[in-house]
């Protein structure tokens, strides 16, 4: 064995304690560790012949790299939709970087981690109050989700036709039909060969809405005269929390030949709550769900998982299955995880998920859900007594707003900036109905009112700057 690393597992104990304690004192701290930073570093360093062993690069990323770490974990971190790590997230996720399993099959080839990730899977059903008639499984993030799901809804599209697009490649124009798509599908869109341009757009409801408009998705549906279509569906817009409505969509289904995809990366955690699960009644009729667990359910990065029913389980694995291995044998008879997803190469990514939900149940995740949106609303009373404006309703843990007065749309920018500059807050830029805005989003178990106080302030003073 190498000499350093014969050091390193000798010392082993003594090298988990220094980075345990590492890591309690940064998050410990985290309510005062800045939310952005301008320190940088030169990445072209040249490799150690011998090697430094772990506490001497321990060192030098304390050195050299921890001061480039923020807080984008913390409270007051409100950009992008970002979670944090709960303590037993973190648990999980130290677990499963030392038990390292490469999670594939339920029927032990070379372990059978796969049945956590089924339990898992079985856990999250019962949270969002969804039937088992989904099948289940964890990927890297939304956008690995959503493209899951629509790679499997590719593969229905030319079964329409009689045609396996997975071996032969896409022979037919596909039809996509949506409203207000977050990104991450345009994206799968475009990786899928079907094009990131090539969806038709659903005019939205009047009224400072990004929800899909049902009359006008129906004339789309019927101009495309009686062909197969995909509609890319909406639990929870990225600007505003909008969400499609479900139960009319489901009805369409009886009417109409389409495969129905939710995107729910972050909205359908309002299944949680009885105040706000009205906005996905009636989504258990889709084909396929995205949800992000490292954002409301607060794990570490990155984690995410799809659904798509069990009646799909055929097409989907015409569209994943490793062909080419024989030795994994019959992918129906034998499940392997390797046979329905992108990756071959998979942690045990349900770990810290199954800790969460076991550490803090349906009562845990429902308090999470109800407080961050209550947040949201206190957040944004305060904006508008001072000199701000929301751009959109709240309803659910998203602040879409601006400054006030069509004559400080040109300060929107470089207030955001001088604001995130800061490092007590950090939220995003955004464009809705064509006014520059800000976006605030509420997600994180540690923030507070005191959270919101801090920033209100921060915002005061730079008014009276800019």
């Amino acid at each position: 064995m190498n000499s350093k690393l014969q050091h390193d597992l000798d010392n082993f104990e003594n090298i988990l304690e220094k980075t345990k304690q590492q890591g309690i004192d940064f998050l410990s701290n985290i309510d005062n560790i800045p939310t952005s930073n301008t320190y940088s570093i030169n990445p072209k360093t040249e490799l150690n012949e011998l090697g430094l062993g772990s506490i001497e690069a321990l060192k030098e990323f304390n050195e050299r790299l921890a001061p480039l770490m923020v807080s984008s974990s913390g409270p007051r971190y409100w950009g992008f939709v970002t979670g944090g790590s709960t303590p037993a997230s973190i648990v999980g996720d130290w677990l499963a970087s030392v038990y390292d399993q490469n999670t594939q099959s339920v029927t032990s080839q070379g372990g059978n981690s796969a049945l956590i990730e089924f339990e898992t899977i079985n856990l999250l059903l019962q949270l969002l109050e969804l039937p088992d008639s989904f099948l289940g499984g964890f990927v890297t993030g939304a956008t690995m989700s959503n493209f899951t799901s629509l790679a499997v809804a590719r593969q229905w599209f030319g079964k329409q036709y009689g045609k396996d697009f997975a071996k032969n490649g896409i022979s037919e124009t596909i039809n996509i039909l949506t409203a207000t798509p977050h990104s991450s599908s345009i994206k799968s869109l475009s990786m899928l060969g079907v094009g990131s341009q090539n969806y038709t757009v659903i005019k939205t409801i009047e009224g400072n809405r990004e929800a899909l408009d049902i009359a006008d998705l129906e004339e789309k549906i019927k101009a495309l005269n009686g062909k197969p279509f995909i509609l890319i569906s909406s639990a929870g817009t990225v600007n505003t929390a909008d969400f499609d409505d479900f139960e009319t969509i489901a009805k369409l289904r009886e009417k109409y030949n389409f495969w129905w995809h939710i995107d729910g990366a972050f909205g359908g955690f309002a299944a949680v709550s009885e105040k706000y699960r009205h906005y996905v009644k009636g989504w258990e009729g889709a084909d396929s769900i995205t949800i992000d667990c490292h954002k409301w359910l607060n794990v570490p990065y990155e984690s995410a998982f799809y659904l798509v029913k069990k009646e799909h389980v055929n097409l989907q694995i015409e569209t994943f299955q490793n062909s080419n291995a024989p030795y994994l044998g019959n992918p129906l008879e034998n499940f392997n995880y390797l046979n329905v997803l992108p990756e071959n190469s998979r942690r045990l990514r349900a770990l810290p998920v199954w800790f969460s939900l076991k550490a803090y149940g349906k009562e845990g995740f429902r308090d999470l859900v109800e407080d961050s949106s209550a947040l949201a609303l206190h957040f944004a009373n305060a904006l508008i007594e001072n000199d701000f404006e929301l751009l959109a309703p709240i309803r659910l843990n998203n602040v879409c707003f601006t400054l006030k007065g069509e004559h400080n749309q040109e300060k929107v920018t470089p207030f955001l900036s001088a604001l995130n500059d800061t490092g007590k807050v950090f939220m995003t830029p955004t464009v809705y109905q064509n006014k520059k805005g800000i976006r605030a989003s509420f997600v994180n178990w540690r923030t507070n009112e005191e959270d919101i106080r801090i920033v209100i302030k921060e915002m005061k003073d730079l008014l009276e700057i800019i």
